[in-house]
């Protein structure tokens, strides 16, 4: 059989590559890019737990320090990405330490997309994330 090469079908190749290893054929499986293909799963589940937490503590800190704005789509953002957060971290409960140790840098993309969102300067708000990993997640949570 000719075996699909990983930069001209990466499907193909990925499908053949699951085969051969659930048949056990080690001798014939691209290890190079499959450890490859392993790490970049892991670097996008990281990635994606610490962008939904940005969005999160954006709407967080809009709630809190824009009261007379609030809406309903802010209040679904914020119940959809606690939602989402908890759910990446149920499924990959080895994140929860990585993303209570990257809320800061989250924080930092929240007040980045907080000062796009509503004009005001990061200045305006605390240089640290004010709120505590577990209360950001915690759905009885409403910053007032």
């Amino acid at each position: 059989m000719n075996t699909p090469k990983y930069h001209e079908d990466h499907y193909a190749w990925a499908k053949r590559q699951a085969t051969l290893l659930s048949q056990r054929r080690l001798s014939e499986i691209d290890a190079e890019h499959i450890a490859e293909e392993l790490e970049d799963v892991g670097g996008s589940e990281r990635r994606e737990v610490v962008n939904r937490l940005g969005v999160l503590l954006a709407h967080l800190i809009k709630w809190r320090y824009q009261a007379d704005a609030r809406s309903s789509a802010w209040a679904g953002t914020i119940k959809e990405q606690r939602r989402k957060v908890q759910r990446l971290l149920a499924d990959n409960p080895s994140l929860k330490r990585l993303a209570e140790d990257r809320l800061q840098d989250a924080y930092g993309d929240a007040l980045a997309l907080v000062e796009r969102d509503t004009g005001l300067d990061e200045s305006h708000f605390p240089t640290a994330c004010p709120f505590l990993f577990e209360v950001v997640l915690d759905s009885a949570f409403w910053p007032e």
